[in-house]
């Protein structure tokens, strides 16, 4: 019997994913604490993060919601709340009436930084005791799993 009174009776290929989406979970949960302290949910942190990322720090809606694996159902009021508070802006595509452009604001990148060092630390601390060699690796073989999805 486990810590919980709980055996596991999956085989290691299922353990090896629940694994990660354990380590996963734990890692939103700490950061979330961290992005709550700058008025932020995980979910908008990573909305700033991928305008952040994007040329001139703007992106379709579209886009976002497809680098965050998340329907753009989700992302619109994410967008609305980040706007509303000045972390970003909302406008039509100059081309394209139906396209949402997402762009992020001076606010919203001095906030990002604000948040770095704790959120570096807290990545550090995550990855801590792992060679760099073996976390490219890992990198590598966690994006050819999602493309293999």
């Amino acid at each position: 019997m486990g810590k919980y009174g709980y055996t596991s009776d999956m085989d290691f290929n299922e353990k090896l994913i629940i694994g990660i989406v354990r380590v996963s979970e734990s890692y939103k949960k700490a950061s979330s604490a961290i992005f709550r302290n700058y008025g932020l949910t995980f979910a908008q942190y990573t909305v700033l993060r991928v305008l952040e990322g994007s040329e001139n720090g703007q992106s379709a809606m579209g886009n976002v919601s497809k680098i965050m694996l998340v329907s753009g159902a989700n992302t619109t009021p994410i967008a609305k709340r980040l706007a509303n508070n000045g972390f970003l802006l909302k406008k039509n595509d100059s081309k394209d009436d139906r396209l949402t452009i997402l762009e992020i604001t001076i606010k919203g990148r001095q906030t990002l930084k604000n948040i770095e060092k704790e959120k570096n630390a807290l990545v550090r601390k995550y990855l801590a005791g792992y060679p760099d060699t073996m976390k490219k690796e890992f990198l590598v073989n966690l994006k050819n799993t999602l493309r293999a999805r």
